[in-house]
């Protein structure tokens, strides 16, 4: 049996669990059909001081739910057409996700395929699309099928067959953050 990844494993430095969700698999029941796929992707973003985060303004409205308890979903709306998907981490008050950025499809993979025309799921706005992720998740627990949206455990994921590099899209973040390798990715061969 498939175990889903408990709260606890959120409530720990973003960039293990970043790491660490690599392998992992991504579970969305939508319409009653379980859709799910492989991280293969994430980033890290930790903190007020981290000029890349959402949190670097202090608490808004729109990120409220990354100051909140581990383990939850921030979804938030970019660009006026996406949907992001993240996993809040590290500890109640301190504002930290992950950003999960790819999926390989494993379960469900024509409904998949449907929602995404064909095309694949690398990008985090082509995975949200792909899983029927919106606005309305955002606050809901990763840890438990309740919320509809949860992570299992997977594969581990050898240190030799992950990529590190900078964040993707942060044109206007000024150095060191711009160049953080906090991009975690596994090797495609």
């Amino acid at each position: 049996m498939v175990k889903i990844l408990p709260q606890s494993f959120y409530s720990r430095p973003t960039l293990s669990v970043a790491r660490e969700l690599l392998g992992s698999r991504l579970v969305r029941i939508l319409d009653g059909v379980r859709l799910a796929g492989i991280i293969t992707e994430a980033e890290a973003y930790v903190g007020q001081d981290d000029l890349g985060c959402h949190a670097k303004a202090g608490r808004t409205k729109r990120n409220a739910v990354m100051f909140g308890p581990p383990g939850y979903a921030y979804v938030y709306f970019t660009y006026g057409q996406h949907w992001m998907l993240n996993a809040v981490t590290e500890n109640e008050g301190f504002p930290a996700a992950v950003l999960i950025r790819a999926i390989d499809p494993v379960e469900g993979a024509d409904v998949i395929s449907l929602r995404r025309h064909g095309r694949d799921t690398i990008g985090p706005a082509k995975l949200t699309m792909a899983l029927g992720i919106n606005g309305g998740l955002n606050g809901a627990g990763l840890f438990g099928p309740g919320s509809g949206i949860w992570i299992e455990e997977g594969f581990a994921v050898s240190a030799g067959d992950i990529i590190t590099s900078p964040r993707v899209g942060l044109y206007t973040v000024p150095e060191p953050w711009k160049s953080m390798p906090w991009r975690f990715q596994i090797l495609r061969r």
